[in-house]
């Protein structure tokens, strides 16, 4: 399976998905999947969460607590739910605010061992 067959997978099987998107932690996307409808410019919605999560996974190496595995970040109008998926390297999933959160993480979770095994 394709990078672009796993996030379209996981997609089409999240309701309220507005993207899926594989991206580095310098900002550098992978691949990604949009829906049709989506108002936002996701190159700039993920360049700068790119940035928040180097922040947070700093932090998280400084308090020792063990490696960072998912963050998610809701606002009025999205949530956000990222997966690690190595140490240069995430998936994001962006969901309308009425979205399915609770499926967007399990698939995230599903599918990143198959979007590591295609990186690799």
């Amino acid at each position: 399976m394709s990078l672009r067959d796993a996030l379209s997978t996981i997609v089409q099987s999240v309701d309220g998905a507005l993207a899926a998107i594989i991206m580095a932690y310098d900002g550098i996307p992978i691949d990604e999947v949009t829906v049709d409808q989506s108002e936002f410019d996701m190159q700039l919605l993920s360049v700068e969460y790119a940035t928040v999560l180097k922040e947070i996974k700093r932090a998280v190496d400084v308090i020792k607590m063990g490696e960072l595995e998912e963050v998610s970040i809701t606002t009025t109008r999205t949530c956000l739910v990222v997966r690690i998926l190595n140490e240069d390297l995430f998936a994001a999933l962006i969901m309308s605010r009425g979205g399915n959160v609770g499926k967007g993480r399990y698939m995230l979770k599903l599918k990143s061992f198959e979007m590591l095994q295609e990186l690799s």
